[in-house]
């Protein structure tokens, strides 16, 4: 089946979203309770059988177009691809921009789980456009979070209803991803705005036509400010000038210097942006308050991480199930049985074992990092549940939160890429032309690993700083949790193996935490950037191959209730086959991987730069 120039090819598995919230992670325990009193059972499902068929029927069909039509530069001025303003309107028209957000400014309040399947939905269908309304919402949130109460009503009002747009502009072309590196300078107006003064690059949705008003938050050095992060600030500011009334003025002297011509992701437009090129670009301080731009800023990066990490499970998603529609359909080559004889009849290729092992293994990443995401997005909605009732237990909430973050934006993103490379490999040929969709969800994916800290900095965060937060209670207690799975299920007449499994790569995962703590307190400070991808891989697996158990224990339960010729029995047995593929598969690399860095090896440290080639 070939593409034609508007065909969605978007699908998602709504009885597996089901289970995780309902029967996995217990998402009806918050319901119809403050503050989701207005949420119920019936709400949560309806929303996600909508958002499926606005994800298949206004933005699935775009997905293709705007690949191929990509943006363009137009008097200054970016053209979005072929219905990306139609779709914008849409989208917001509909709500589903406001589902989480704040009450006071027409958002719906509900449970960021929720909010985080429709974002997943969403993003498969086509995650270069939701980059604009993504970004958007951040910014809004930022503003929301730090703003002044003027700040608020007038920029994140109109930002959560899709009046106007919001970007995030950190990256400079010196520095990259050294922020504290800045040169964008803000110089103090006797009004009490700044002059803004710079050049920002990789500026995702820097410019576009699907809003009235796009308000950059620009990372700016005031003149006097100390050098590094310190002394960085943060201020609003529009691409057009506004009064207190919220009505548009003359242009801000913010310009698109150029559009990035990517790899992937070619609906979205990445910008290099100008800032002051006329010496009259106006910006405020958010919140009024100098020097605090990192840690504001941090409100919005935080929640872009974890986009990242659902945009690489969206894609991963769409992937896998792309693959494996290909794969019953597509008949070659006759049964491992029938291999001597030339006469056999040609089999469908998901009868291959090769072809079983790729598809199970994309399922296990899939369901398994699916899991990870609404396991933190539940700590969050927890967490807030609980604020100001019992403090305690939403701090151990906000902990996992702030310790699954980095792991959730390197692992998903780093796997979505692999996920599409095998997918791609079970249509052989095929999936390499564009006739198909799975080239163009890899191409799309890579990004997901260098955008918004590359996956090298999460590792660095990681095992800098999250491991030891709050004297290393939140690590503790993230191991607790699984110990505890592993005491009531190590004996389990089906899974049992596989626990055991997770059990010694929890205890190669502990063993490997120590080992950085040696080399920070023996000065072996090379060796932690040396080493902290492979952790954060190895930590990422153990948290995965849990919740792939966790989740294979209740499918067990469910599954012994059922009778072979009902749909969920197979439901289940699925749940438990993926679980178990990676206990046997993936968890014992983890133990193989602890080992290697316990080695110490420094090779890679030794090597003269001479000796890398002699061109």
């Amino acid at each position: 089946m070939q593409m034609s120039q508007a065909q969605n090819r978007y699908k998602a598995d709504l009885r597996e979203l089901q289970f995780l919230v309902f029967e996995q992670f217990g998402l009806r325990d918050l319901l119809s309770k403050e503050p989701f009193a207005a949420w119920g059972e019936d709400e949560v499902r309806m929303v996600l059988d909508e958002t499926y068929k606005f994800a298949t029927e206004v933005l699935g069909p775009l997905n293709g177009v705007g690949d191929r039509e990509k943006c363009k530069l137009i008097d200054g001025k970016v053209k979005t691809p072929t219905g990306f303003p139609e779709a914008w309107k849409k989208l917001y028209e509909a709500g589903w921009r406001q589902l989480s957000g704040s009450e006071e400014f027409g958002g719906q309040g509900a449970p960021r789980t929720l909010q985080v399947l429709v974002e997943e939905m969403f993003s498969g269908a086509n995650v270069a456009f939701m980059m604009y309304p993504g970004l958007s919402l951040g910014a809004a949130e930022l503003i929301d979070h730090c703003g002044t109460d003027e700040q608020r009503k007038l920029f994140a009002s109109r930002m959560y209803g899709g009046k106007w747009g919001g970007t995030m502009c950190l990256t400079e072309p010196h520095a990259g991803s050294d922020v504290g590196a800045a040169r964008t300078t803000a110089k103090a107006l006797p009004d009490g705005t700044y002059k803004i003064q710079g050049t920002k690059i990789f500026i995702s949705g820097g410019d576009h036509d699907c809003a009235d008003n796009i308000v950059h938050l620009v990372l700016a050095r005031i003149d006097g400010a100390e050098a590094g992060t310190k002394g960085l600030s943060l201020f609003i500011v529009p691409k057009y000038r506004v009064d207190a009334s919220g009505n548009l003025g003359q242009p801000n002297d913010v310009k698109v210097a150029s559009i990035e011509h990517k790899m992937g992701i070619n609906g979205s437009a990445t910008c290099v942006m100008q800032f002051g090129e006329e010496d009259s670009c106006v910006g405020v301080l958010v919140g009024g308050v100098p020097h605090q731009g990192m840690k504001q800023m941090f409100q919005m990066m935080n929640y872009a991480r974890i986009g990242v990490g659902i945009q690489g499970l969206a894609i991963a998603g769409a992937a896998y199930l792309s693959a494996l529609e290909y794969a019953k359909d597509r008949k070659q080559g006759s049964s491992i049985t029938a291999w001597k004889d030339p006469t056999a009849p040609r089999v469908a290729i998901i009868d291959h074992p090769d072809v079983r092992r790729m598809l199970l293994g994309m399922k296990a990443k899939v369901e398994g990092i699916r899991a990870l995401i609404v396991k933190l997005s539940m700590h969050q909605d927890r967490a807030t549940a609980l604020g100001g009732k019992n403090d305690e237990q939403a701090a151990y909430h906000q902990g996992q939160v702030e310790l699954l973050t980095p792991i959730v934006k390197a692992y998903a993103s780093d796997q979505a890429f692999r996920v599409c490379e095998d997918a791609i490999q079970v249509y052989g040929g095929a999936g390499y032309c564009q006739d198909y969709p799975v080239e163009q969800y890899l191409r799309d994916s890579k990004i997901f690993s260098i955008y918004e800290g590359t996956n090298h900095i999460q590792a660095l965060d990681l095992v800098g700083r999250k491991l030891g937060q709050a004297g290393g209670k939140h690590t503790q207690e993230f191991f607790a949790d699984i110990g505890k799975f592993v005491s009531a299920k190590q004996e389990d007449a089906v899974l049992g193996a596989s626990v055991k499994n997770l059990a010694k790569a929890q205890e190669a995962v502990g063993s490997a935490a120590f080992q950085f703590l040696g080399w920070f307190k023996g000065g072996e400070m090379a060796k932690v950037p040396l080493n902290a991808n492979r952790f954060l891989e190895m930590m990422s697996e153990l948290a995965v191959g849990w919740l792939l158990l966790e989740g294979a224990a209740i499918a067990s339960d469910a599954q012994s209730k059922l009778t072979k010729d009902q749909k969920d029995w197979f439901f289940y047995e699925g749940k438990k086959q993926a679980a178990i593929f990676y206990a046997q598969n993936v968890l014992p690399e983890v133990v193989a991987k602890a080992k290697m860095l316990g080695n110490g090896d420094k090779s890679a440290l030794e090597i003269p730069d001479e000796a890398f080639a002699t061109v």
